[in-house]
């Protein structure tokens, strides 16, 4: 088993991140929400006995079942801080998964509605706990084909996104475009699409709680420190930086002969990066402790037939623009 126990050395060639995109509690209170908000007591109230959790549990392989979504790259098409968006939709997208069953098609919430929109943070950092808060209070989040990733947020000038509105509008939250402008075929924001709902959410800390949590309901977006995962090629990660800087999924875990238990993590730096997009970490190591979850209340899908059927170019949809 390769195991992967190491101080990361600083040089002239070392990949070294600039900045924290996990938002502090004043940040958050800033925004207005709560940090470690839980909307109930749903978790405390989860049954599961001491000793009774299994020794390897993962929603990507429960009893032959695959319950995980698609992984993401928050980096492209240009650099964008939004790893706790990321965390947050993919955690959620797993648990619409579950609740649909293994065989469904993916439904996949949209990370760019949540930056244009949710005030839970942008491209220099933002929270996962706030994501869940701002999803619950807007009434649902649209889906990624409805409002696909631009890695912009409207304070960030990388690449392209200086050129980009990306005010929340009803454009910015669902949106077709029906053809070339030259043919005069406009954008259209859309007062129907598909959309996702959460009954509750909630904050908790340490293993204990995250296997309870996980193993009962579905993956959680936990914070970690990132420095010590940039040239992560494989194997277990044990490492003592507490440094938590970036927002990643927990789906589950595992448990090694010679570093014991160990979490089993969905980035957002895309399938080149890692073990196809994921790693492998020691429990206790790189700050993993405190985490969000969220349940869902009520989703568009093909089986509950609620879909409100849009024309190609969404005329039959149009909203105003002051809809959001």
């Amino acid at each position: 088993m390769k195991v992967i126990a190491f101080t990361v050395v600083l040089g002239a060639s070392a990949n070294v991140r600039g900045r924290s995109e996990v938002w502090t509690a004043e940040q958050e209170i800033a925004g207005g929400w709560v940090p470690h908000g839980n909307l109930t007591t749903s978790h405390d109230d989860l049954d599961v006995f001491e000793g009774s959790l299994p020794t390897e549990f993962t929603w990507c392989n429960k009893n032959g079942e695959n319950f995980c979504t698609m992984s993401r790259n928050q980096h492209i098409p240009q650099y964008c801080g939004s790893c706790w968006a990321h965390g947050a939709v993919s955690a959620l997208a797993d648990r619409l998964k579950i609740a649909r069953g293994s065989n469904t098609v993916d439904i996949n919430p949209s990370v760019q509605h949540v930056l244009n929109c949710g005030n839970a943070g942008s491209c220099y950092g933002g929270s996962a706990g706030s994501t869940y808060q701002w999803i619950y209070k807007n009434g649902g989040i649209s889906i990624e084909t409805s409002q696909p990733y631009l890695a912009c947020s409207s304070d960030s000038s990388e690449g392209f996104c200086s050129h980009v509105d990306l005010t929340c509008s009803a454009l910015n939250t669902a949106r077709t475009c029906g053809s070339f402008s030259a043919e005069a075929g406009a954008c259209t924001g859309l007062n129907h699409y598909p959309n996702i709902s959460l009954a509750d959410y909630g904050s908790i800390s340490g293993s204990s709680a995250m296997q309870k949590e996980i193993f009962k309901r579905g993956p959680i977006a936990c914070g970690v420190a990132a420095d010590p995962l940039l040239n992560y090629e494989g194997g277990i990660v044990v490492n003592s930086d507490t440094g938590v800087d970036h927002v990643v999924s927990v789906v589950g875990w595992g448990d090694d002969s010679e570093v014991g238990k160990y979490w089993i993590v969905r980035n957002s730096w895309g399938e080149f990066w890692g073990e196809f997009g994921y790693f492998r970490l020691a429990f206790g190591s790189l700050g993993m402790t405190h985490c969000n979850w969220a349940t869902i209340a009520d989703y568009s899908a093909p089986e509950k037939n609620n879909q409100f059927p849009c024309h190609e170019g969404g005329e039959n949809c149009a909203a105003s623009s002051s809809i959001i």
